[in-house]
């Protein structure tokens, strides 16, 4: 699975199914290696990414991620499967444990995060074992099917492999998404951040953070769209304790904001000085950076000017 350096995180809640198509052919065409999909109340990210691949021909996408507690492992082990067999490998399963917040909206109480998800990756490899989509086990007899892994971990089935991220932001999710899973993909994070996570998961594993741009020269209407993009994460502990680990104080939560975490959030400006973000991920130790293309006319919808010109 080549991902490239860059790809594109889109939103695509509240955009129509044509335009989703339309927007991964475009974003193919111009280079990227991947467009991602989050999971939260709006559009489902398998049956999202299902559409994407079927609609583009080398595009990877990626999940970014999918909640743990809105699926069982062996219906995410049944999914991932399916998609990557559909669409000849290009399906990048990402794995989160979300937030309280979507968690109890679900029904579910939310358990520790990193043994949870430890327990999840587990399951979802016995899974792989119990299941085919090469076959039909109904006929043939159910049996144990051959799963093996990688040099680099990966779960390998008949139907091909099957890489995994989670969503990983403090320091044990980051050591177990770089021993038991491909890699790491946490949002909302800093070059800085992306330093600590590379020195943890050492050399080998996918580091892909999510990056923030908004292509304009002007601080105030940037800012605005950046605190309006925010807003959400700015009521998630999960980030507000990110954001204290990477230097920030309940300060910078204030008011919706502060310049300080805006700015470290969003990166406006030239191309240059977009560009100069991106390769600080990179010279940092990102494999992939997921960049949110933000349109500071109207969030709801990505910024094509951005995207047109930072495909590298």
């Amino acid at each position: 699975m080549n991902l490239t350096q860059r790809g594109i995180f889109l939103f695509t809640d509240g955009m129509r199914a044509a335009a989703v198509a339309s927007a991964a052919q475009r974003i193919e065409n111009l280079g990227y290696g991947a467009v991602w999909f989050p999971e939260a109340v709006g559009r489902e990210p398998i049956l999202a990414a299902s559409f994407v691949l079927a609609n583009t021909n080398k595009l990877i996408a990626a999940t970014g991620i999918v909640n743990i507690y809105s699926r069982d492992p062996m219906a995410c082990a049944m999914m991932q499967q399916t998609v990557v067999e559909q669409s000849g490998g290009r399906f990048l399963l990402g794995l989160g444990v979300s937030h309280t917040l979507f968690v109890n909206l679900r029904g579910h109480a939310y358990g520790k995060p990193v043994a949870t998800m430890r327990s999840y990756l587990e399951a979802i490899k016995a899974s792989h074992k119990a299941i085919s989509v090469t076959q039909n086990l109904l006929v043939e007899g159910l049996s144990e099917q051959p799963v093996t892994t990688s040099a680099d971990g990966t779960i390998m089935t008949t139907a091909g492999a099957m890489p995994i991220v989670l969503a990983a932001l403090g320091p044990k999710m980051t050591a177990l998404a770089g021993t038991a899973t491909q890699g790491s993909h946490p949002a909302n994070s800093t070059p800085e951040h992306t330093a600590k996570a590379r020195e943890i998961m050492g050399p080998g594993p996918w580091l892909c953070p999510m990056q923030r741009v908004c292509l304009t020269p002007d601080a105030s209407r940037a800012r605005l769209a950046g605190r309006q993009m925010m807003k959400l994460y700015l009521g998630l502990p999960n980030y507000l304790n990110l954001w204290r680990d990477s230097g920030f104080t309940d300060a910078d939560f204030a008011h919706g904001g502060s310049d300080r975490l805006i700015d470290a959030m969003v990166v406006w400006g030239d191309e240059k000085t977009i560009n100069t973000r991106i390769q600080a991920h990179l010279d940092a130790g990102a494999s992939h950076v997921a960049i949110v293309p933000v349109n500071p006319d109207d969030q709801s919808v990505p910024c094509w000017r951005a995207i047109d010109a930072l495909n590298g």
